[in-house]
């Protein structure tokens, strides 16, 4: 519910504020006195389209502030700063936020009926909403079966896909296990071992030359083993040397255990060509593996091997349960077709009865022989619901989106909020609802207004006195002149000043003793239906 409203330089409102209650509030005032800018504040409020060309000469910036009560009774303030230059300002509970975060809280808080930027029931959405809040159709069983598939759907992804896809990897997987298998990974080591056997391969003769000539260096004659044997006779039983002479002696039995492993050595290098084509081939043949799988190393190969062993046992243990999810996706599936196909016979057979129901509440608001229709179509559950309106006779049903008339779509409103019994917003705005209407029309817009407002509170811009006379409360809007500009201000009505307004609205002349004397009739009827709603409600409220 709107609480407190708070305009500034808007238009030619130089400062407006309004404290507004629960029920019905009319807004009425001469024509052009600023009535629907108070409107357009409360547009602005829920994320309506600002222009700078709002904001009143001479200021620097618009203001527009409301403070809502939900029905959990949590306090909600919203705020909208429209500049003269430049781009506007949003508030939500005074920190600054997105317009379009006054749009998300404004949805739930406010329905405009007359500015089309803001008729929620014009949106695809919100019809279907109300046609299943209509109908009772119970979307449960729809929710639950969407639920449970997605949640099979999900488990089938975590085991692999459906089979066609587990198939093609467990094909992959064995096609990379055969190549890897051929090659015969065994040792991480390999590669290493297999270099050092290319390089002695590749080199052989100059390795055994190598070889024999560090023999010969070693054992020729006047050699090192020869010179070494030398100094340690040389020192042999002389004390004072008896340290040098066994580090000698041992330097002795090295020189000759080396020169019998170069001699060994040597004998052992023999040229293969033949196999040093299968070194170099397998060396080969590891390194495309290794690029093949982005192993960086022989040992990394190994590891890729492993593991798609691993997956590949794994993915075989999955077709079993695989082949189980996939039956209770089926199943699945199927509960979802049948839960859909449910809502569908639902929302076809509640369609023509909220039509109807649109259509008796049309016919005393001065649209008698208005034809509604309510489209249901799409696949199963049928979700493509639109509404169609045909005002007068002979004319071609239109969306509600597409109704010429602003009255004409604020009374449609009117009668589907009636028939659906509310609405789901706290406040409802109604602008040009009594366009083009009078007389017995009127009164059935005012008892209709007034109705609704049982359950939400009402807001309507109204030019008529039978309307504004349902009303639990008035606000006249009225300009003036002040200092040679026009300025608009509000205030609420109390007691004999509604009698004076109502006078005003009936005749033009507030003062007319016959006006006066309507005025207080049409008030006192008004009031007693009030009463008679209340009473009403409250019986059925008991029960």
């Amino acid at each position: 519910m709107l609480v407190e409203l708070a305009v500034s330089d808007l238009g030619v409102i130089g400062e407006l504020s309004l404290v507004l209650g629960p029920g019905m509030t009319a807004l009425t005032g001469e024509t052009g006195a600023g009535k629907t800018l108070v409107v357009t504040a409360i547009e602005l409020l829920v994320g309506g389209r600002a222009d700078a060309g709002m904001v009143r000469p001479g200021a620097d910036e618009a203001r527009v502030g409301g403070r809502f009560l939900d029905r959990a009774g949590r306090e909600v303030v919203l705020e909208r700063v429209v500049p003269a230059q430049g781009r506007s300002r949003a508030y939500v509970d005074g920190r600054l936020a997105p317009v379009s975060a006054l749009t998300d809280v404004g949805a739930r808080l406010v329905d405009l009926h007359g500015q089309r930027t803001h008729e929620s029931l014009l949106f695809p959405a919100t019809q279907r909403a109300a046609l299943d809040r209509f109908g009772a159709v119970d979307l449960e069983g729809l929710v639950r079966a969407r639920s449970q598939l997605a949640d099979v759907e999900s488990a089938l992804r975590a085991v692999g896909g459906d089979a066609e896809e587990r198939a093609h990897l467990v094909d992959l997987l064995r096609f990379e296990l055969a190549e890897l298998d051929r090659a015969g990974l065994d040792d991480p080591g390999e590669e290493a071992a297999l270099e050092a056997e290319e390089e002695l391969l590749a080199d052989a003769s100059a390795h055994r030359e190598a070889a024999v000539g560090a023999h010969a260096a070693l054992t020729g004659d006047g050699q090192a083993v020869d010179a070494v044997g030398q100094a340690v006779s040389s020192l042999a039983g002389r004390a004072p040397f008896g340290e040098l002479e066994g580090r000698l002696r041992g330097l002795a039995a090295e020189l000759a255990e080396a020169a019998g492993d170069l001699r060994r050595a040597a004998e052992g290098i023999e040229e293969d060509p033949a196999r040093l084509e299968v070194v170099r081939a397998r060396r080969q043949l590891l390194r495309q593996l290794c690029r093949r799988y982005q192993a960086a190393t022989l040992a990394d190969l190994i590891a890729v091997q492993r593991r798609s062993e691993a997956r590949l046992e794994e993915l075989d243990d999955l077709d079993r349960r695989a082949a189980e999810l996939e039956r209770i996706r089926d199943e699945a599936r199927r509960r979802v077709a049948v839960a859909a196909a449910r809502v569908a016979g639902a929302r076809r057979g509640a369609a023509p009865r909220l039509a109807s129901a649109v259509e008796a509440h049309l016919r005393p608001l001065a649209l008698p022989r208005a034809v509604v229709d309510i489209e249901v179509g799409g696949a199963d559950p049928a979700d493509d619901v639109c509404f169609l309106l045909a005002a007068n006779p002979g004319e071609p049903a239109l969306a509600l989106s597409k109704v010429a008339s602003g009255g004409e779509l604020s009374r449609a409103m009117l009668a589907l909020r009636l028939a659906l019994g509310g609405a789901e917003a706290e406040t409802l705005v109604f602008d040009e609802v009594d366009a083009g209407i009078g007389g017995e029309a009127a009164l059935a817009v005012g008892r209709s207004l007034s109705a609704l407002a049982g359950g939400a509170q009402v807001l309507v811009v109204t030019h008529l006195p039978q309307v504004a006379a349902y009303a639990d409360a008035q606000v006249a809007v009225s300009k003036a002149d002040q200092g040679g500009r026009t300025v608009a201000s509000a205030r609420l009505l109390h007691g004999d000043e509604r009698v004076v307004e109502v006078s005003r609205m009936l005749s033009g002349h507030p003062q007319s003793d016959a006006a006066h004397g309507h005025a207080v009739e049409l008030l006192s009827v008004a009031a007693d239906h009030r009463r008679s709603r209340a009473t009403a409600a409250a019986a059925d409220g008991g029960r």
